[in-house]
């Protein structure tokens, strides 16, 4: 199925299915939850500070493309749920790396590992890069690997839902003095990244737990209100 989808639909795509995964006790969402989980400050980039008016467009838009639906819920409140698996025939990994690209935007192959394990563990890079591979070689392709840029390690890989991803290509130029400088502090800092990416994941994965644990803290004193 070929579409391009909004910015603002890509992070409620993304919330949708994170939070399916990640604490499925509370999913399908609501509105008013789907805006707190778009406008998180954690795993996600860049921040947004969405409406309730931006996220129903949004609904609205992916409804559209059979990306998203009202639930059936015994609740009087409405909520949502997406259909990412009755568009596309998606594995775990697949679905977990396309997740975390459309939260977070373009990554690299270490950090996609390190950050999708709260949705499937990777044993190795290996694997993320097979994912990776299966999702570049659908019709359309849904991921795209990205150009490297000057003075980085790692090339990055982008999610294609959203249309193609810009690149610094008409940046201004670095003099190859500064270019070399930067390349040789990235590859000195090439594993304090990963472990820096790894802590990165588990931090953001403990902020969603304190987040869940405050939700359901409300929603029991309210009971007594």
């Amino acid at each position: 199925m070929d579409m391009v989808l909004t910015e603002v639909e890509g992070r409620v795509l993304g919330c949708l299915i994170e939070k399916e995964i990640t604490t499925p006790e509370y999913y399908p969402l609501s509105l008013n939850a789907l805006v707190n989980a778009c406008n998180q400050k954690s795993n996600r980039e860049p921040h947004m500070s969405l409406t309730e008016s931006d996220v129903a467009q949004a609904l609205r838009g992916l409804n559209q493309h059979g990306l998203a639906r009202s639930a059936s819920t015994d609740s009087r409140v409405s909520k949502y749920e997406h259909r990412l698996a009755e568009v596309y025939n998606f594995t775990r990994p697949e679905t977990a790396i396309l997740c975390e690209l459309l939260l977070r935007g373009p990554q690299t192959p270490g950090e996609l590992r390190s950050r999708a394990e709260r949705m499937h563990p990777f044993e190795d890079l290996g694997l993320v890069h097979s994912t990776l591979k299966h999702l570049m070689d659908r019709e359309p392709p849904l991921v795209a690997l990205l150009p490297r840029q000057p003075g980085t390690k790692e090339a990055r890989y982008a999610q294609l839902l959203c249309g193609k991803v810009e690149t610094q290509a008409n940046a201004p130029h670095e003099t190859a003095a500064t270019a070399t400088t930067k390349e040789v502090a990235a590859a000195r800092g090439g594993e304090d990244g990963e472990r820096l990416s790894q802590l990165e994941g588990q931090v953001a994965h403990l902020e969603e737990e304190v987040g869940d644990l405050q939700r359901q803290f409300a929603a029991f004193r309210k009971q007594f209100e």
